[in-house]
């Protein structure tokens, strides 16, 4: 990574560096300098979500794309996925996400997507991040005459919405299905309850009234409480609860029960390997899912892949190995037949087409894989040095592992996006298992807290 792009783009404290409207604008005119075709006036689609700082870096984005000679297309608040789908459908050159996720609202962040609606490579990040450390953009500016204009798509969400009914299968129908919608005061509100009307869902709207300082705020896939509740009062088929930039997706059962990434994955990968539609016989998931998730695809006989944290590495081996589905336990699930990217509403969409199926309520569904408890510690840290170059984390954590031998295990990184350390532990009881995570996050936190 370089100094500016993380594993999932810019990330920062709107208003403090890098998140501030002067390197916004600078951005926007790297992109469109790394990004030119010579004879081809460029065309970048901005989307955010609802932050209140979304429209200051709009702006400034806006100023640095159209000062470059490119126009540009405004979308308003949509979840990134429904941009990087707008971008492909609107045969833009690139489209660019005002995001911080499902971080709180004082953050935000900037992602790029390419033509074809994938993220960009590192390699074109640490391109855009020389041509602004080179300081070269104010001599490539445009001339008065080649200035760009500005245009709204007012239909995009209208489109994102048809893109999505096709992905779920015509002959079967969501009429009479009572769903609880968490959309977490993000860039879900208007589309999710909107599509889920219109397929004739029994829609209970949680959190759709963001006012700019609301957004993940106890709320949303990281903050599932109140949506199980709602679930069990309202006598609800599901709960669906996304993220602030609508990527992921949490689910809860028809009995409050909590239906992560790993248990979504499993129960699809089983659908679709009976349908015979899991290319490969192969699912691609991350270092982070739980050691369950491993087991229940074994014994269903279907290859697992680990990638490293982000879906970006996810979506990486899924193109090199050819799988058609991948995922993280946060819920961040890619249906490639669907999508180049994760889309928490796609998701939904196919887990209630497995329910629709197999004629099951989720509660069953959800029996194919047994979690085994799991402490998951994000410790702040001042520094990133390389973990393997500490001797007390590595003594410590390696002590761990003995102990649990085959009955657990231990994953200690960075986040690739905020200031943290996260010490995750598995093992087979949740007193064992949170023994251990408290005995290496205390010395993680003795020597770089």
């Amino acid at each position: 990574m370089g100094k500016l792009f993380g594993t999932d783009g810019v990330r920062g404290v709107a208003n403090r560096d890098p998140m501030t409207a002067e390197m916004a604008m600078k951005i926007g005119q790297a992109v469109v300098c790394a990004l030119k075709r010579k004879g081809h006036r460029q065309r970048v689609v901005i989307g955010k979500d609802t932050r209140i700082s979304g429209y200051m870096l709009e702006s400034a984005l806006t100023a640095g794309i159209t000062s470059m000679g490119a126009d540009v297309i405004l979308v308003g608040p949509m979840p990134t996925p429904g941009i990087a789908f707008i971008t492909s459908n609107m045969d833009a050159d690139c489209g660019i996400v005002i995001s911080a996720s499902h971080n709180p609202f004082e953050d935000n962040g900037i992602k790029i997507f390419s033509k074809e609606g994938f993220k960009l490579s590192d390699e074109q990040g640490l391109e855009i991040e020389n041509l602004i450390f080179s300081k070269k953009l104010s001599r490539l500016v445009s001339s008065p005459r080649e200035i760009g204009r500005v245009f709204r798509e007012e239909d995009a969400l209208g489109r994102y919405i048809v893109f999505l009914r096709h992905t779920f299968p015509k002959n079967f129908s969501l009429e009479g299905v009572k769903i609880v919608l968490d959309c977490a005061n993000g860039a879900t509100y208007k589309v999710a309850p909107t599509l889920f009307n219109e397929m004739r869902a029994e829609v209970i709207p949680l959190n759709v009234n963001p006012d700019g300082k609301n957004i993940n705020l106890k709320c949303g896939s990281l903050h599932p409480e109140r949506l199980t509740e709602k679930v069990t009062k309202n006598r609800a088929d599901i709960g669906l609860a996304f993220d602030g930039d609508g990527d992921r997706l949490i689910s809860a059962d028809e009995k409050g029960n909590i239906i992560d990434g790993d248990k979504i994955l499993a129960i699809c990968a089983k659908n679709m390997k009976e349908e015979r539609k899991l290319k490969n016989n192969l699912v691609v998931s991350t270092v982070m899912s739980n050691l369950g998730l491993s087991l229940a695809l074994k014994e269903m006989k279907i290859k697992n892949i680990q990638s490293k944290v982000g879906d970006r590495y996810v979506l990486e081996e899924m193109l090199k190995k050819g799988a058609v589905i991948g995922g993280e336990e946060s819920g961040h699930i890619i249906f490639l037949e669907h999508h180049t990217t994760g889309d928490g509403i796609i998701t939904a969409l196919q887990l209630l087409a497995v329910m629709q199926k197999e004629k099951k309520i989720l509660s069953e569904l959800a029996k194919v894989m047994k979690t085994f408890p799991q402490v998951l510690i994000n410790v702040d840290v001042k520094s990133k040095p390389d973990l393997k170059g500490i001797p007390e984390i590595t003594n410590v954590t390696k002590e761990v592992e003995k102990e649990l031998s085959d009955k657990g295990r231990v994953l200690v990184r960075y986040s690739g996006t905020q200031p943290m350390c996260r010490v995750m532990v598995e093992g087979p009881t949740k007193e064992t298992t949170k023994k251990f995570a408290n005995k290496i996050a205390a010395v993680v936190k003795k020597i770089l807290g």
